[in-house]
């Protein structure tokens, strides 16, 4: 399913629930997986250049391969790659050279213990800057999450806009790759409305979403539309408790064509750092690379056909 994956990684226990999803994937799908770290995060651009030249890289480098060793020896194709740059920008540039189609991210923080709280309203991170500009999926793993061999239930959020659909799109794909059940829903915002216009207003827009998204889900034999009323995040995150979801998809958004109905965009950002499963953020129209594609009436095509 997945055959080309990064993930960026610091040789600490920080990332251990990512790389663990990683190792997990890359044995499972016979995927070759880059393990990326990039340093110069607080350093000025000549002291970032002084990296490379002092071999400071290379001996990060050989941490990371000592960190990771008995792990790494497990997966086929495996190659750890450190660069000093910017880590938003290296991490987009790699994903981009190696043709990745799936970029895996823990918190990326060492102080996130201490600071989970204030994560919640964060913006602009790495987490932020990657999802919004990456030309594939990105997973983000904050917790420890079973190592399951296939995604049972999948969740996915939409607040209607074209990326929101490209996110439902890739779910509905995964969803037939796996045989899961899904469940696409919107959260509304209460506003000033009384109870009997909320649930008017409730009851239209499963109705939308059944309109919009219903042809997308074709050949899905357990899917379900929901409509929740609240915060995003937390309507996102208590669902996931519920229904034992095992990924949410959202889409991420750098813009807002109506900031009164879209979702924030640090909405994913806080969603994947305090849910117990993985969280997928997706900005475009991608395939799965795992052999098969589905077209939009949930047939299986060839994969030459979809390229």
């Amino acid at each position: 399913m997945f055959k080309d994956i990064v993930l960026a990684v610091t040789p600490s226990a920080i990332c251990d629930n990512a790389a663990e999803k990683a190792f997990t994937f890359a044995k499972l799908f016979d995927a070759k997986l880059y393990l990326a770290h990039v340093c110069g995060l607080e350093q000025g651009w000549g002291e970032i250049e002084y990296l490379e030249s002092s071999g400071a890289t290379a001996r990060i480098k050989e941490n990371i391969e000592v960190f990771y060793k008995d792990r790494i020896a497990g997966v086929p194709h495996c190659e750890i790659i450190v660069r000093a740059g910017i880590p938003h920008n290296e991490i987009l540039r790699l994903a981009r050279q190696k043709n990745a189609d799936l970029i895996i991210m823990g918190p990326h923080t060492k102080e996130y213990t201490e600071k989970r709280s204030r994560m919640w309203g964060m913006a602009g991170s790495t987490l932020e800057r990657v999802s919004q500009r990456a030309s594939c999926p990105i997973m983000i793993v904050t917790n420890q999450a079973p190592a399951a061999q296939r995604f049972g239930h999948l969740i996915a959020a939409t607040d209607f806009s074209e990326q929101a659909e490209c996110a439902v799109s890739y779910a509905g794909q995964m969803a037939r790759h796996y045989r899961a059940s899904l469940t696409v829903f919107h959260v509304l915002d209460k506003g000033d409305l009384d109870a009997a216009a909320l649930q008017a207003a409730q009851a239209d827009t499963v109705a939308r979403l059944r309109e919009i998204y219903e042809p997308r889900l074709a050949g899905i034999a357990n899917h379900d539309f929901q409509c929740l009323v609240g915060d995003p995040a937390m309507e996102i995150l208590g669902m996931s408790q519920r229904s034992k979801t095992d990924l949410i998809i959202m889409a991420h958004h750098s813009k807002e064509k109506d900031p009164e109905q879209a979702f924030l965009g640090s909405t994913v950002t806080k969603v994947a750092l305090n849910a117990a499963c993985p969280t997928m953020s997706v900005n475009k129209h991608f395939d799965l690379r795992c052999g098969l594609m589905y077209d939009q009436t949930g047939q299986v095509v060839p994969a030459e056909a979809m390229a």
